[in-house]
């Protein structure tokens, strides 16, 4: 059942189309992946989702709820990191986390979540103080203390080490197996490729592609890559005549074959039949970044430009106005003023 649904979303700002009708739904209990180039429109789509922004055009349903129109409602059921977020230098762990569980009615428990999240031991230590893998768990738990059915996390492994990432990984997955859906917008393929039960591909505002992380790369013009040095040279027609080789590359001596594994099969019978070794024979599978790259024409990041703040300079993100859980990026305020906010 789709707990998140997304039809023909539009949004533009100055005249340029970012979002030019999207459409996707997200299962209830699984972790939905939305991947595409640095500007794609991401994370306008995700605010939109969650009624930061008002779409132009288009239908977004969050648990059958309007995030604009009912937004209040939506708060209560969506919870969100979003991809540049704040909290006051001052505040302790202790105090965001108290902060934020006095927003709700029936919030969480925040002391079983900060065990579960590892910040037990951080809970008297100043937000200034928290190492980026300390904070990311932090925005975690504000995201999560309102009990939400749906959690979006923008980007959220950006900037921490391969440890933390990889930390944070373990956790998305147990929030995900303690029933809570997950949308995740990444620019990271092994994280997507590891986590998402499903991916949509956004690439220029629309969405190119939508499939689990296996039938994206099952897409791949090779899906897998052969390369060897052979003791002696090969024809090349005969390279050429190799089933499903969707091409034959020499560098030296050594060759490059992209096919599938009939490709590979049909390498090893040549070999054989000529009596040839191949030396430092390599066998790999084509990987989420291949996919990527034949969807999009574009190498996947190594570090995310801020799209949003590329947009925000169009258009500001509307105000929360219920629970400021659904809004990390605004968050440079003392607990009062936040409250008054709310």
């Amino acid at each position: 059942m789709a707990i998140v649904e997304v039809s023909g979303l539009r949004k533009a700002y100055g005249g340029r189309t970012v979002v030019d009708g999207v459409s996707f739904e997200v299962e209830e209990g699984e972790i939905f992946g939305i991947l595409g180039p640095n500007g794609a429109g991401k994370t306008t789509t995700v605010e939109c989702v969650e009624g930061l922004r008002a779409p132009d055009a288009g239908r977004v349903r969050v648990a059958g709820l309007d995030p604009a129109a009912d937004h209040d409602r939506v708060t209560r059921l969506l919870g969100a990191q979003l991809q540049e977020s704040e909290l006051q230098p001052k505040l302790t762990v202790r105090e965001a986390l108290e902060l934020y569980a006095s927003f709700y009615p029936h919030p969480a428990d925040w002391r079983p979540l900060a065990e579960r999240l590892g910040l037990t031991a951080q809970l008297t230590t100043r937000f200034a103080k928290l190492s980026g893998g300390q904070k990311q768990r932090l925005f975690i738990a504000l995201a999560l203390i309102g009990g939400p059915r749906v959690v979006v996390l923008d980007e959220l492994t950006t900037g921490l080490d391969p440890r933390a990432r990889r930390d944070t990984w373990s956790l998305i997955e147990e929030i995900r197996d303690s029933g809570v859906t997950v949308l995740l917008v990444t620019h990271f393929m092994e994280e997507a490729q590891r986590l998402c039960d499903r991916i949509a591909v956004i690439d220029k505002g629309r969405v190119a592609a939508l499939d689990s992380p296996a039938g994206l790369i099952g897409r791949s013009a090779a899906a897998t890559v052969i390369s060897f040095t052979p003791s002696h040279p090969l024809d090349d027609r005969e390279l050429a005549a190799l089933p499903e080789a969707a091409s034959v590359e020499s560098h030296g001596d050594r060759v490059v074959i992209n096919g599938t594994d009939a490709t590979v099969n049909a390498v090893i019978t040549l070999l054989a039949r000529h009596r040839i070794t191949a030396r430092q024979l390599r066998v790999t599978e084509a990987t989420l970044d291949d996919a990527f790259l034949d969807l999009t024409g574009t190498a996947p990041a190594t570090e995310s430009a801020t799209e949003s703040a590329t947009e925000s300079a169009a258009e500001p993100a509307a105000p929360a106005t219920a629970a400021p859980a659904t809004d990390t990026t605004a968050r440079k305020t003392t607990p009062a003023a936040a409250q008054e906010r709310v």
